[in-house]
């Protein structure tokens, strides 16, 4: 009997250190996506950071082309396949389910600093605008792009997204309940607007050089299609309710009358 309440009272440590080790291990992924974030924002924007869009060594123009793609390819494949429903299924029978979303961010981030870290630069300006409120309106233009990216993410849930709900539940040793379907804010405007976010940051730029429109036209076409993907899998899960969102609401540009016409069109 004694033996059997040791035994008992080891499982039970061990359960605990590991709710902890879980909950630590979301904190610092959430951390790590957070530097990350912070990062981008300087990388595309030319200031603050070390490496940014348009610095470092100079290679020849298909050399970084190449380089770029690949490293862009890369975030795209690691970004949308681990999201899909039917590698989630397979990668939890490896990865617990508390950590399925931190370690899904933590990859993401770690595909985005690599992308910082090799970026090359291409040389060439595409456009400049010099004049002061030009300058000033592509600038707040940019900075509202990422309010855009970073506030969607906190009226739907940003602790569930990230990563942090899971572990902090499981610490608490509670079950996790998905977030229910919902159009809070922005969303009640455009079904994305975490990706119109996105495309306001990286389009919206006084000096726009070969290796920033590169940059904006690659993960433009990327938003575009992984849309597609995203949306398929909302309808799988959400049935009707997300059909009716999609036929009312615009995508990516807010304005509803362009939608109804294009809606007709199709």
């Amino acid at each position: 009997m004694e033996r059997h309440h040791f035994i008992s009272a080891i499982d039970r440590e061990q359960f605990i250190m590991g709710r902890f080790i879980t909950l630590i291990y979301g904190i610092v992924t959430y951390l790590i996506f957070l530097f990350t974030f912070l990062y981008a924002i300087g990388f595309v924007g030319n200031f603050l950071v070390p490496k940014t869009l348009d610095s470092g060594l100079t290679r020849s123009f298909p050399e970084a082309c190449l380089i770029n793609f690949l490293l862009l390819g890369l975030f795209a494949i690691q970004h949308s396949v681990m999201a899909r429903p039917a590698f989630k299924q397979q990668w939890r029978r490896v990865i617990p389910d508390p950590i399925e979303r931190s370690t899904y961010v933590l990859a993401s981030s770690a595909a985005l600093l690599l992308l910082f870290w090799q970026w090359q630069p291409m040389g060439g300006m595409i456009w400049q605008v010099n004049h002061p409120l030009g300058h000033a309106f592509l600038y707040l233009l940019c900075a509202l792009g990422w309010l855009i990216v970073l506030g969607s993410t906190f009226v739907i849930h940003h602790f569930d997204l990230f990563g942090l709900r899971q572990v902090y539940l499981y610490w608490r040793n509670q079950s996790y309940t998905p977030i229910a379907f919902k159009t809070p804010g922005p969303y009640q405007h455009v079904r994305h607007p975490l990706y119109l976010g996105w495309l306001l940051a990286f389009w919206a730029t006084p000096q726009m050089t070969a290796a920033h429109l590169f940059f904006a036209v690659v993960t433009t076409v990327y938003i575009l299609v992984a849309i597609q993907f995203e949306e398929r899998d909302l309808i799988h899960v959400h049935g009707e309710v997300y059909a009716n969102y999609r036929s009312r609401v615009p995508m990516l540009i807010p304005l509803p009358f362009l939608h109804k016409a294009l809606s007709k069109n199709v």
